[in-house]
């Protein structure tokens, strides 16, 4: 059963284990140890880390909306309309998951016929103007906690610009 040469050949696997992780660790550092003769030399390849990186994230450049607004591609707006055409409609009264966006921009924020609103929009005196439609579109739930909006917002300036001139131009 259990007798001491059993006994003496687990000790000597775990000892010659033991002494083969060392011996591998020994020849690691030789080879990568920075005191030896080679330690004046450079590095041949420096692995960006992203420290610059993070100094030229702090300089990104406000841009005013609506320069962007002016220079806005209705054209543009109607392609990424399509984003928006899975829940909202362009016709006057037909509204769908969403309220319908005919003459979303300058209209109350809660001024839909038949249309259940969140609680959010539902009382909300304000209007829907490019700036407030830009914050809307960039991030819904940050813009109106608790509505039930399930868009994630879009993240390009240019591409909401383009979006709200597509929009303020379907109801003239």
């Amino acid at each position: 059963m259990f007798d001491t040469m059993t006994l003496t050949k687990t000790v000597g696997a775990f000892c010659g284990a033991l002494l083969i992780f060392l011996l591998g660790k020994w020849v690691a550092e030789e080879i990568y140890h920075t005191d030896g003769p080679h330690s004046s030399l450079e590095q041949a390849y420096v692995i960006d880390t992203g420290a610059d990186a993070d100094a030229g994230a702090a300089e990104v450049e406000e841009v005013d909306f609506n320069l962007l607004l002016a220079e806005a591609n209705p054209a543009q707006g109607e392609r990424l309309w399509r984003q928006c055409a899975a829940c909202h409609s362009l016709e006057d009264g037909r509204n769908g998951t969403g309220p319908h966006l005919y003459g979303v921009v300058g209209r109350g924020k809660g001024d839909v016929e038949g249309y259940n609103f969140s609680d959010v929009f539902a009382d909300n005196p304000d209007v829907w103007t490019p700036e407030n439609l830009n914050a809307f579109i960039a991030d819904p739930r940050g813009y109106a906690p608790g509505t039930r909006m399930a868009y994630a917002g879009m993240r390009s300036a240019e591409d909401r610009a383009a979006l709200i001139a597509f929009l303020d131009a379907q109801d003239e």
